[in-house]
């Protein structure tokens, strides 16, 4: 056991700058706490005291800001930062390695009393406020950004953005632990300023065929109708 709290207070470490040391961690990190409360939680789940594990684990989401219900299985040295607004269903499985933000859920999406949560393999990173609902897979060392709607299994070493989830890389074989969700790849963004570019060059292309015309538009007229009368006037000439 105390192996255990050591490994996940070293990986507390390695992923969070701001932990300076163990009695810092100790005292003032609610994710440690959450998963101390949920380990003791699911055992008693395990072992038929199911009314007992949601009264503990209700204590824990009223101390902490973070539910985890008894059922759902974690691995090592999962480090939930910040943690405030996480909810994790009662079929979720997580795997070694995970880390996980503030406003996360892993939710399901059936009333059906079968695997209805996510499982989450090893080494994902998941952002502040992403959704990952129903019984799909996120591969091992995937990354899911910030606020993203997950609803397709996600396979092992993507990216996944967006709403919904679109996977936007594939196969990245760095698993080193990168903070940096600004820098996630944005499809919605790319798309519009491919569209940016298109419309600056469809209007350069109407200034050549207006000068090419003999036609002078002032910069405010350009995006008004052309006079049709004026243009087969133009054409008699």
């Amino acid at each position: 056991m105390f192996d255990r709290l050591r490994s996940e207070i070293k990986a507390i470490k390695q992923n969070d700058p701001a932990a300076r040391s163990t009695i810092e961690i100790f005292l003032c990190y609610p994710g440690f706490y959450a998963l101390l409360f949920h380990r003791l939680s699911h055992y008693l789940w395990n072992h038929s005291f199911k009314l007992l594990a949601r009264f503990i684990s209700t204590i824990s989401r009223f101390l902490t800001g973070i539910e985890i219900h008894p059922g759902a299985q974690f691995g090592e040295r999962v480090f939930i930062d910040h943690g405030m607004g996480i909810v994790v269903g009662e079929t979720t499985i997580v795997g070694d390695d995970v880390l996980i933000y503030q406003g996360v859920v892993l939710g399901g999406t059936t009333t059906q009393k079968t695997k209805r949560h996510p499982t989450i393999e090893k080494g994902v990173i998941i952002g502040a406020g992403a959704k990952v609902m129903g019984n799909i897979t996120i591969g091992e060392y995937s990354k899911i950004g910030t606020g993203a709607v997950v609803l397709k299994d996600v396979p092992p070493e993507s990216t996944c953005v967006g709403v919904p989830g679109r996977i936007v890389k594939s196969k990245n074989k760095s698993h080193i632990v990168d903070l940096e969700h600004n820098k996630l790849p944005d499809p919605v963004a790319d798309a519009i300023r491919s569209l940016e570019k298109q419309i600056k060059d469809n209007e350069e292309l109407i200034r050549i065929l207006l000068d090419k015309n003999g036609i002078c538009l002032t910069d405010g007229q350009i995006d008004e109708k052309i006079d049709c009368g004026d243009l087969l006037k133009k054409d008699g000439d």
